[in-house]
């Protein structure tokens, strides 16, 4: 398939994820990427459910792993994955990380699709949820989809990602690094998904914040750490 690519490079991308995700050890120590597995195994002995907390590391080469402080927030994206767990550009069969060139293309992202899993699973009006902020860096090469002829691909209105999920099933398999596209739910924002870990470096903590659900819509969002802060979602 023939693409164009472009060489992105953001300083900041940033990425909200649910609070109740804790670190894995593991991945944040200084140990040798190529030796967790025996590592995995040796701890197996004594914690019987570290497996559930790395997941499958085989999803993932060893040579695109990544390790060191925050490395656990990229390696999760890719080794906790299911078929029930789509989204844009995968079916679940992989693992990607989703990142905005902004915080408030994060926001608006990442609430729009919290929205419809809280409406899929019948939440009652009023629940909150916390959440935390990523924020890393990219320096790579990536398929870029941020030209208008794209639309049939982006569509935001699409019920379904299959068109986006084939795309990036084929450049995945191509060898791609990942896409670069413009936010479907933030006009000015763009956002990036990448294939394999050492695309985009280990991010650190930023902010918390509590999501706030009326049964139709995550209306605002409120920062809860340093100075407080509500984010009107209705306004664009």
């Amino acid at each position: 398939m023939n693409v164009f690519k472009s060489r992105v490079s953001w300083p900041q991308t940033h990425r909200l994820v649910m609070s109740h995700y804790p670190p894995i050890d593991l991945y944040d120590d200084v140990a040798d990427p190529r030796d967790w597995e025996a590592l995995a195994q040796a701890q197996a002995r004594t914690n019987p459910r570290i497996y559930e907390q790395i997941g499958d590391l085989s999803l993932i080469p060893s040579d695109r792993r990544i390790s060191g402080d925050g490395a656990s927030w990229v390696m999760a994206a890719f080794t906790h994955i299911s078929p029930h767990r789509s989204s844009r550009f995968s079916d679940g069969s992989y693992g990607v990380y989703y990142a905005g060139n902004s915080l408030e293309t994060a926001l608006r992202e990442h609430t729009f699709h919290m929205a419809r899993f809280y409406a899929a699973s019948a939440i009652q009006p009023g629940w909150v949820s916390q959440v935390r902020q990523l924020i890393g860096s990219i320096d790579a090469d990536l398929v870029d989809l941020r030209g208008g002829e794209h639309i049939d691909i982006l569509g935001p209105d699409l019920d379904t990602y299959s068109a986006a999920q084939s795309f990036a099933k084929t450049v995945r398999h191509d060898g791609t690094n990942g896409i670069v596209y413009p936010s479907q739910r933030h006009t000015a924002g763009q956002c990036i998904c990448a294939f394999y870990p050492d695309v985009v470096t280990a991010p650190r903590q930023g902010d918390h914040f509590r999501y706030h659900w009326n049964g139709q819509d995550v209306d605002f969002v409120q920062k809860i750490t340093g100075q407080r802060t509500v984010f009107d979602l209705t306004l664009q």
